[in-house]
Formats: structure tokens, sequence, C-alpha cells
């Protein structure tokens, strides 16, 4: 891709590109350059719509929605894994839609966590988003062991990226179980997790990954990886709302394993409503479902994973690695004296699907950002994430936004703010 430093050609750039028509099928504020959709996507029109044809469904049919309408209830959870299955490379049986992220977390672990003898330990890394840390130190505990002795996590040698030799060296006889992030929520290092996974195979240790910041921004082959387990919200590149339902896999290979904590909704479905006290669960994925499915919070994903499908996360990670390639061509071009470090891998390999900037002065430069439209996401002490959206995002905005951000570095607009970061960055 050859780069030109002029509105006009990023413009061009936008009309050229075929998955530029799916911007219009999001809501945004025209006024506004949103560059937060590694931490909440927009809404899509498709989206709304779906909401309200499930409340219509309530309204319309009752208890019988569970079985009527477009979009039976009962069968939701796995409808929505059959779609979230392409986005990460699994077979249709191996994904449900349901629970949360830290809720789907302690599922898989109360399931393939099995410490043995001197085997009692999680590897985890100390990168990773806290509340997998808190989960694990929660199930650690549950079993009677000691957090600061039984988790390990594995260092970062700069506090930004982690080195895949130095996991799997810590993958030793004393590891039961590993429990690690597809991509870090700060810089955006992409792990190899074939490699990671081939290795922990090796040493017999099951293996799961944290997918939040990279499913619906790049490709999977969970089921050809031969991952173990995966867990992932769906709010952010798949937009599907605030506190949307989130998403597992589990391999196929482990199919028959009793979930580690049992509930209703993981029953077969053909024997749920013979309302005996001894569970007959389901067999598949399915079968790691705990309760009733949040029927209105997983609506949105009916026309976001269909829009995902349709645009192919192949080609929305080629549009993504040409997004951030521009930004970070132009970061480089305009912005080299004031002080901004780009912080995540330049290698399209290790690199996820948002920027981050590092500046003592973050604080203050996002909060200068948002008075001039921009919306960022600040990442205390010194991080500015910049993710474009390869959905919604163009081209254009990333030649605005560094213009923008050079302006606010000129005039150190930004030391008008406070340091002080708000309840949420």
């Amino acid at each position: 891709m050859s780069f030109v430093y002029t509105y006009e050609e990023a413009v061009r750039i936008d009309r050229k590109d075929p998955l530029s028509s799916f911007r219009e099928e999001f809501y945004y504020d025209k006024d506004t350059i949103y560059l937060d959709g590694n931490s909440l996507g927009l809404l899509s029109r498709g989206a709304e719509a779906n909401v309200y044809e499930l409340l219509n469904s309530w309204k319309k049919y009752g208890i019988d929605g569970w079985t009527s309408g477009n979009h039976p209830w009962f069968y939701l959870s796995e409808q929505l894994g059959k779609a979230s299955a392409p986005l990460v490379g699994a077979e249709k049986d191996e994904v449900v839609v349901t629970g949360s992220t830290t809720v789907n977390l302690h599922q898989l672990v109360a399931t393939f966590y099995k410490p043995k003898g001197k085997c009692t330990k999680i590897l985890a890394d100390e990168l990773t988003f806290p509340s997998d840390i808190y989960a694990l130190q929660s199930q650690l505990k549950m079993q009677g062991y000691d957090p600061s002795i039984h988790l390990k996590q594995v260092k970062s040698q700069d506090g930004l990226t982690l080195d895949e030799t130095e996991i799997i060296m810590e993958m030793d006889e004393e590891v039961a179980l590993i429990v690690l992030p597809s991509v870090l929520y700060r810089s955006g290092q992409v792990l190899d997790m074939k490699a990671l996974t081939i290795a922990a195979h090796e040493r017999g240790i099951p293996i799961g990954f944290d997918l939040c910041h990279s499913i619906g921004a790049l490709p999977h082959e969970l089921s050809e990886w031969g991952v173990d387990f995966a867990f992932w919200c769906n709010y952010k590149y798949v937009n599907g709302g605030p506190g949307s339902v989130g998403g597992l896999y589990v391999n196929a290979k482990h199919f028959g394993k009793t979930p580690g904590l049992s509930g209703w909704f993981g029953s077969d479905k053909k024997k749920q409503f013979d309302m005996e006290h001894e569970p007959t669960f389901a067999g598949d994925v399915g079968a790691y479902q705990i309760g009733t499915p949040h029927v209105l919070s997983a609506a949105p994903l009916l026309s976001s994973l269909e829009m995902l499908n349709q645009a192919g996360i192949q080609h929305l990670r080629e549009r993504s690695l040409r997004m951030t390639d521009y930004f970070m061509t132009l970061i480089d071009h305009e912005l080299t004296s004031f002080g901004l470090t780009i912080s995540n891998p330049r290698g399209e390999q290790a690199r996820g699907g948002h920027l981050f900037l590092e500046h003592p002065e973050a604080v203050r430069i996002c909060k200068a950002l948002k008075a001039e439209g921009i919306i960022p996401d600040l990442r205390p002490p010194s991080g500015i994430r910049l993710a474009p959206a390869p959905l919604y995002n163009t081209f254009a905005e990333i030649w605005q936004t560094v213009q923008t951000l050079k302006k606010i570095m000129e005039e150190k607009s930004y030391e008008q703010y406070e340091r002080g970061r708000g309840v949420v960055s």
C-alpha cells in the first residue's frame, strides 16, 4: 500500500474499498470520530431492529416465544453459536453464545482445571485483563490453593508484550492448566495461539484463550489448532451492545466431559423439560450453558454476526491491517517530535486491531481529543488506545485524527485539563 498525506487521498482510498459501504449500516455522529470500538462497538441499524423484533415476539407470543417466531428463544444461544463459529474457526456445535466473559471463564476453569499431586498450578501472564486474574485466583481458592503460589504469571520484559518462548519455558510439570489472552488488551500484541497450543499439548497441559480483543477483528482456527477452550465478550468488534451476551468454545474432543458448573440450560434440549434431578447434559458445547439466555441482550448479535460473516473475517482483517498501517505511517510522519510513542507491535502477524500510543500526558491528551470530537480509549497511566474498526471507521477519519492530535500537541491545548482520569476510562 502506497501512502500519501492528504485528506483527498484518504477519501479516495475509502471510495475504492468495497467494505466502506458497511459504514452506513451503523449509527454514528457525523461530528464525532469514534475510535473506541475495541471497548464498545457502535450500534447498527440491523441490531436495533433485532432488539425490537425479539421484544415484539415477547409482546406477541408471551411464553410461546420460547418455541415460536423467527428466532425461538429456546434455541437462540445455539443459533448464535453457529453464526459465531466462522469467526473463531470452529465447528458449529463447538460454539455457544451464553453468559459473560468472566462467568464463562469460571465455567471453563472449573471444568478443565484438574490438579493432581504436584501438578496444581495455573499458568497465566502479568499483562492480561484483571478480571481473568480475579477469576483464576477465585478458582484456586475454591480448590484450597494459595494463588500467590499456585498462579504463575509469565513476566513481560518491556511491560507491553510477551515472549512466546518464555511462556513455553514456564509450561513445566507443575502446570495443570494454561489460560492466556489471544491479543493483549493494552499493547494489542497477537500471541501465536497455534504454537502455544502445540507446546502445551506436547506437555499434556490443556490450554484456553481469552478472545475478547480478537473476536471479530482477526481470523482464528481454534479447531484446527486443537485449542481446548476459549471464551469472549461480544460488545467490542462484534458490536453486540453494552453487556451483550458472551461466547465460549469447547473443542469437540472434550464433548461428554461433565461441566464444572452445572445449570439447567446445559441440558439436552429433548430432556430439559423432563424436570429430572439427575442431569442429562447436551452432547455438544451446549452442555456448558448454566442459566436461561438473556434474550434481549443476545438479540443484537443476530444482525451483528450476519454482518461480520457477510463481510468476511479475512477481509475485515486485511482492511484493519491497512488502516492501522496507514495510521502508524501518518503518526510517524506528523507526530514524531511530540514525544508520542507507538508502543504496539508493528509487524502484521503480531499486531491486533488497535494502536497503543504512549505519552506522559495521556490522560490530558485523551480529554483534549474528546473535546475535539474524537473518542479514544485511555489506559492509565500513559496509554492511548486508538481502534479503527474496519466495519465503520474510515481512512479519512484516521487522517483527521492525526491532524487533530498534531494540533493538540503543537498548541499544548491538553494543558488546560486536569490530570485525573474519570471513573470510567
